[in-house]
């Protein structure tokens, strides 16, 4: 008997579409699904690995779950590709990530099936549980599922949420997707005990055969295979000590193949008779079927542009990365001085620290994703004598915002932090925004607050850091922007302002990556007959006070260009450092709206938030009668 016609995936308008598909459908259009990531995500740049692997756990998800009266609850939400395209999307992924186009993660204002908008990890289980409980006090039936994986299960506020629910015995389901990575390889010691839950082979084997074997039993065999059934747990417990999720209140299921959709659809619809909450162990492999992909998921994650043929970069990296330059010189400091340690939350490779490791893996301590668990380690480590260094983006930072202020700060422990995508986080969207650094840490007493305009002026901060008694945080964007490495920085000096072009005219003051805006205003200005002149201001804290009152006392008009919101950043600063010392305060402040940025290109956004050169010289010869 032939199968059923091929079904195209520009046909599927949403998860009803694949319930009546047979397994010859099915696999058809997981094959069509996996290309379609190869072609966006090879030529939009995106999260590859990951969305490769989770293929037919979605199709499952979205056979035996009913969208959008079911929850679906994406951890991280860089796996969720598939659920796009299987929601409607299909068409519109050739926009993703791009301006104006559908985001690399699940967004609530994007479509009713994206339950729970993430972006970083560890969030969902939460986030499920609390939609869980509104169903439950509302009366409702249906399912809330959180899909966790890629390392999130290293976080601890996943325990949190695990404790909270197995403790109340709220009806929840959770699928870890586990396919041994977060970016890197996967840490710690629950990684090690799901390595040995889905490598019991005796468990696995035993199954096999019996579900095999006992159905064709003359007379018993029915029985004696209901009867298996009924008693699996018990034996497979013998055989899988999974007492870690039973301990905390969950029903254990698996391991299960993540990539059979048959054995997938059976244990989900297994899960969802429960009154309790479960836990679904699927196994996958991230990368799945492209062999690129498969054979470096690190490197595959997250990925630029590439060539789907040869699996080669579009194009060569245009500038130096902040991160690289930063790596190598940790480890040349690390040579000459062995207290030297770094310590990053499941980023080694992004983060430039991968020499180092390396070098002296006994010395990098990757704690998996766990940020806040980092800072307080670096903690112990400063007040033990060491000089521990945290390599982290800026915008994971957040989440361990107590522990810089308590467990750092408040006890003057020279623990250096390398922050870095310290500006907009470009197609990546607004969970990935690096912009609220100076916002949340310059008011902190003690610490150094710094932002480079170079890679070389990044190297002068870093060995300053090193050597200071206290907490200094370096933020940085994710490369050098263009010209800077030509503009060659002698020195550095917290609290000096570094004087870039003039001494007369307007006196533009930039922070980091805003300087090389500010350069091209200079020459929009000076073609408009406008004198300008522009400052790097690299140390937020200290500010340059002697700067600022030297140009008071000059009465020289002044503007403020950053990459971050007016409250808190370094516009805010040195407005409130003039009202303290009667100074003459700027003039104005180019700086993010009260909003959060979309994704978009790094230069779309700027345009977006009217922080392009061209914008900026705009809005300056508006208003020049105030600034000649």
């Amino acid at each position: 008997m032939e199968g059923k016609k091929q079904v195209e995936l520009k046909d599927i308008k949403g998860p009803e579409d694949i319930r009546g598909l047979d397994a010859g459908q099915l696999a058809g259009l997981a094959e069509q699904m996996r290309r379609r990531v190869v072609e966006v995500v090879s030529e939009n740049g995106g999260h590859l690995a990951s969305n490769l692997g989770a293929v037919e756990l979605t199709l499952a998800l979205h056979r035996v779950f009913e969208s959008p009266g079911d929850k679906l609850v994406f951890d991280v939400g860089h796996q969720c590709y598939a659920h796009k395209m299987l929601t409607g999307r299909a068409d519109a992924l050739a926009g993703l990530r791009r301006y104006g186009g559908v985001s690399g993660f699940p967004r609530m204002d994007e479509s009713v099936h994206d339950a729970y908008g993430t972006g970083h990890a560890s969030t969902a289980i939460s986030a499920a549980l609390g939609l869980a409980r509104a169903r439950d006090l509302a009366g409702g039936t249906g399912h809330v599922v959180a899909v966790v994986g890629d390392g999130a299960m290293t976080g601890g506020l996943c325990y949190e949420a695990l404790n909270d629910a197995g403790n109340r015995k709220t009806r929840l389901i959770v699928v870890l997707n586990d396919n041994q990575m977060s970016i890197a390889p996967n840490v710690g010691a629950l990684s090690n005990y799901l390595t040995f839950l889905r490598s019991s082979k005796a468990w696995l084997g035993i199954k096999k055969k019996v579900t095999g074997v006992l159905p064709r039993v003359p007379l018993v065999g029915e029985p004696l295979f209901r009867f298996f059934h009924r008693v699996k747990d018990a034996v497979r417990n013998f055989f899988v000590r999974d007492r870690f999720f039973d301990a905390l209140g969950f029903r254990y299921l698996g391991p299960v193949d993540g990539h059979n959709l048959a054995s997938l659809e059976a244990v989900l619809q297994r899960a969802k008779r429960f009154q309790e909450p479960v836990l679904v162990h699927a196994v996958t492999r991230k990368g799945r079927g492209y062999g690129y992909a498969e054979n470096a998921p690190a490197s595959t994650h997250g990925v630029n542009p590439f060539d789907p043929e040869s699996g080669a970069p579009r194009s060569a990296p245009s500038a130096r990365s902040f991160g690289e330059a930063a790596g190598e010189l940790l480890l040349e400091l690390a040579k000459q001085d062995a207290r030297v340690v770094a310590v990053t939350a499941a980023m080694a490779e992004a983060t430039g620290l991968s020499p180092f490791q390396r070098a002296f893996p006994e010395r990098l301590f990757d704690v998996g994703i766990a940020e806040a668990h980092a800072v307080t380690l670096a903690a112990g480590l400063a007040a033990a004598g060491m000089r521990p260094v945290v390599a982290i983006y800026e915008t994971f930072l957040q989440r361990a915002y107590d522990q810089v202020v308590v467990d750092v700060c408040q006890q003057g422990l020279p623990v250096v932090f390398l922050l870095d995508r310290a500006a907009m986080g470009g197609a990546d969207g607004p969970t990935h925004h690096g912009v609220f650094g100076s916002a949340f840490l310059r008011h902190i007493p003690g610490l150094t607050l710094l932002s480079p305009r170079s890679v070389g002026e990044m190297e002068h901060m870093l060995r300053f850091a090193m050597g200071h008694p206290g907490p200094v945080a370096i933020r940085y964007p994710r490369a050098e922007s263009g010209g800077m490495a030509e503009l060659p920085c002698p020195s550095f000096t917290p609290g000096v302002w570094e004087r870039l072009s003039g001494r007369e005219g307007l006196c533009l003051i930039a922070l980091g990556p805003m300087v090389t805006e500010a350069l091209a205003v200079r020459r929009a200005l000076a073609a408009a007959g406008v004198k300008a002149q522009v400052i790097n201001a690299s140390s937020v804290k200290p500010l340059d006070g002697a700067l600022l009152k030297e140009l008071s006392a000059a009465n020289r008009p002044f503007v403020v260009l950053e990459e971050q919101p007016l409250a808190g950043g370094l516009g805010s600063a040195i407005g409130e450092y003039c009202a303290q010392n009667g100074l003459r305060p700027p003039e104005r402040v180019f700086c993010l709206p009260d909003a959060f940025v979309p994704h978009g290109s790094h230069a779309e956004l700027l345009r977006h938030c009217g922080l392009d050169a061209d914008s900026v010289s705009r809005q300056l010869l508006d208003i020049r009668v105030n600034i000649a």
